[in-house]
């Protein structure tokens, strides 16, 4: 399997014929959407759903499917029968993929917010947890670990890598560092995490 990063939290899973987007957002590449049918959104927020660009991309391929939580459907209604509604505990194929959902709600920013639905994506063991820390219940090799937001800390970071126990682990959900931070936060998560960590550069691919 290949996994390609892009932007912030959005990453693309391809092995042969098989593949599928994750979590295309504002900040994410137009191109992650190209030659794509199957597409897993996390939460109803802009940096990891786009709506213009998922109906741009089913106007270039009417085959398209969107899989998101109930709270993101809603908002996705000029897709029509695009979307289809999950939650946690949900089984179903994707892109020729395996996914499990599971998790169900945001990490808490402050008092309580934003206090919205999110779900995460086990996809063949590749574990893309959106804005959570939620530690699931099935194996994972591939931890995408959020490195950088407003409702994260470097320590539960580290401390949430270990809890899943991965075979190793790929940052995500970091356009807010710079490249100084993102040093030295990648130092302490090669450092404490316990597993094989790595940054993929932006529009770059590795082989999981």
């Amino acid at each position: 399997m290949r996994l390609t990063k892009y932007t912030h939290a959005c990453v693309r899973l391809q092995d042969g014929d098989r593949q599928l987007v994750i979590d295309p957002g504002i900040w994410s590449e137009g191109t992650a959407l190209e030659g794509v049918s199957h597409v897993l959104i996390t939460h109803e927020h802009a940096d990891h759903v786009d709506v213009d660009k998922l109906a741009a991309a089913q106007l270039a391929n009417a085959d398209l499917k969107v899989y998101a939580h109930a709270d993101v459907a809603a908002q996705l209604e000029k897709l029509g029968d695009a979307v289809v509604t999950v939650a946690s505990g949900d089984e179903f194929d994707a892109g020729g993929f395996r996914v499990r959902v599971v998790g169900g709600a945001h990490a808490e920013i402050y008092d309580g917010l934003p206090g919205c639905a999110n779900i995460g994506f086990v996809v063949d063991g590749v574990y893309h947890p959106g804005d959570s820390l939620f530690v699931p219940d099935v194996p994972v090799t591939t931890l995408l670990v959020p490195t950088s937001a407003p409702w994260l800390k470097l320590a539960e970071g580290i401390d949430f890598v270990r809890a899943v126990g991965p075979a190793r682990a790929h940052s995500i959900h970091d356009a807010m560092l710079s490249e100084k931070g993102e040093q030295i936060l990648d130092r302490w998560h090669d450092l404490k995490g316990n597993t094989r960590y790595s940054r993929i550069p932006v529009g770059e691919t590795v082989d999981l």
